[in-house]
């Protein structure tokens, strides 16, 4: 795992983190991380690379000054500058982009997908790439292959509109294409996705070691997010097949992957990682700033904390809990978190669904909250009820604080709670219900719990053993001599006023609803 020789005499590494959608201009789960590996790391020289919604995102955090810069590529902004190709020059275009189609669509050409994707990048630099995308010969070409008899997209009679439409949210995902890739150093790309682009071309054009680090899986979240999505099957075979091929083009090409879980590593070795190149290193928090959360509220109650998305599974919660509120009648359940521009929806219909299981007035969504301890000591069991998950913060932050814990079994959360917490099937609200349940009748087995997954945290899923495994890393992949050990400073607040709940998300989650 050793990276190329250091361009400089120079024993300070410089890492380009990549970011979609978080750090730094949102809060939430990836964002803490992204915070904790910049602060914890002094010795270390940053840059970030941040793709964004529509680029008028304030910073969200406070930079140290070893951050260097912060370069934005909003996509639902207004569209980049440039002129599209003509003659000879387009027709080089639609023959690469047409190709590049064909490798999304059809498994037999996805051998051709790296090639024509840099070929689009090459016309990215030059400023071509977005004004091709939008005009009429992009459209048709794609109808002209999305028609092609052998592949299964033509039964369903792909229209013009579907095109301009597949056509325009292409167009925005490529942005981040037009990207200046850093030329040494090392790139850190913090999910999949987007945020690769400009690690996939720093690795292609200038060898820069590429490492990517995924909290959840970027392609199965968009398999789950898509599915709601009211586009015809053409649109979501293409867009899935972007994802899906970037997917496996960023697993070939990185230096090395660093899941936060075991779930995690087994779709990077399902999606063509060398066993080899992949290095297991869990999230981590200080157990000094989530001590023991202190006594119990006197009402039955349980608590939650996160943003307010579809993902985060609140209607098995609610469910769940109108069924405890028929054996517990003064039960509470406390929502903590915002709510994302555009999920407006969701939490109304969060708020109805309760109100119609007769638990309206129990159901209480609280925001965001300046300090996320409070979240985790409102409740006697804190609950996660997600339907997909990396290795989330709020679980191992409320089992620092000490709660007992229910969790659904995604990601690495079975990894993370061990045999302190109880662990349920995803949108399984009677299963959810019975743990809860059972934690709420049972004082000596909730402190229990709770006191052995403090202890847990203590030994396995600490922010320095993050923060250390990172900085080898670094240093490695740069091929930068380590320092000496040193105390890192203690950040001068315990914790920045964030909440669990954010409107962090991958940003083309959003794009059904960005225009640009």
């Amino acid at each position: 795992m050793h990276g190329p020789p250091a361009e400089t005499a120079s024993d300070t590494p410089s890492v380009t983190l990549l970011t979609e959608g978080t750090y730094p201009h949102s809060h939430g789960g990836v964002s803490v991380w992204c915070d904790q590996l910049v602060q914890g790391m002094p010795d270390v020289d940053f840059r970030v690379i941040a793709v964004t919604g529509t680029g008028r995102e304030p910073l969200a955090w406070e930079l140290p000054r070893h951050v260097r810069g912060v370069e934005s590529h909003p996509l639902w902004g207004p569209p980049p500058a440039g002129r599209a190709p003509r003659g000879r020059h387009l027709r080089a275009f639609l023959t690469a982009y047409e190709q590049f189609l064909l490798s999304l669509l059809d498994p037999a050409q996805e051998q051709h997908f790296a090639r024509t994707f840099y070929r689009l990048a090459d016309h990215a630099a030059s400023g071509a790439l977005s004004a091709a995308l939008r005009g009429e010969a992009a459209a048709r070409t794609l109808v002209r292959v999305w028609n092609r008899p052998h592949l299964h997209t033509a039964a369903a009679r792909p229209t013009l509109h579907d095109a301009l439409l597949a056509t325009d949210l292409l167009e925005h995902a490529l942005r981040p294409l037009a990207a200046t890739p850093p030329a040494r150093g090392v790139t850190h790309a913090v999910s999949g996705g987007l945020a690769t682009l400009p690690g996939l071309l720093a690795h292609h054009r200038h060898g820069t070691p590429f490492l990517l680090t995924e909290h959840g899986i970027y392609l199965r979240e968009r398999y789950l997010s898509f599915r709601a999505e009211a586009y015809r099957w053409p649109v979501k075979a293409l867009m899935l097949g972007l994802f899906r091929l970037l997917a496996v083009e960023s697993y070939r090409r990185a230096s090395l992957v660093t899941p936060g879980n075991r779930y995690n590593r087994r779709w990077e070795e399902h999606g063509g990682t060398p066993p080899d190149r992949i290095r297991t290193v869990y999230n981590g928090v200080d157990p000094a700033a989530f001590p023991p959360a202190g006594p119990e509220p006197e009402r039955p109650t349980l608590s939650w904390a996160g943003r307010v998305d579809p993902i985060k599974g609140l209607e098995t919660l609610i469910r769940a809990f109108a069924l405890v509120r028929e054996e517990i009648p003064d039960a509470r359940l406390r929502l903590f978190g915002g709510t994302p521009r555009g999920g407006e929806g969701y939490r109304t219909a969060c708020e109805k669904l309760a109100a119609e299981l007769g638990a309206g007035e129990a159901v209480v969504f609280e925001g965001r909250v300046d300090d996320i301890r409070d979240a985790y000591a409102a409740g006697n069991v804190v609950m996660l009820s997600s339907i997909s998950e990396g290795f989330p913060f709020t679980l191992i932050e409320a089992m620092s604080c000490g709660r007992a814990t229910v969790s659904t079994d995604v990601g690495g959360v079975s990894e993370a709670v061990g045999d302190t917490g109880l662990v349920v099937p995803p949108r399984d609200p009677e299963a959810m219900a019975r743990a809860a349940l059972k934690l709420l009748h049972d004082p000596a087995l909730r402190a229990d719990m709770g006191e052995r997954a403090r202890l847990r945290v203590i030994e396995q899923f600490t922010l320095r053993q993050t923060i250390d495994a990172f900085r080898d890393i670094y240093h490695d992949l740069a091929g930068t001599r380590r320092p000496e050990p040193f105390e890192r400073p203690r950040r001068t607040q315990d914790r920045p006023a964030w909440a669990a709940a954010d409107a962090e998300r991958p940003v083309m989650a959003m794009a059904a609803g960005g225009a640009g």
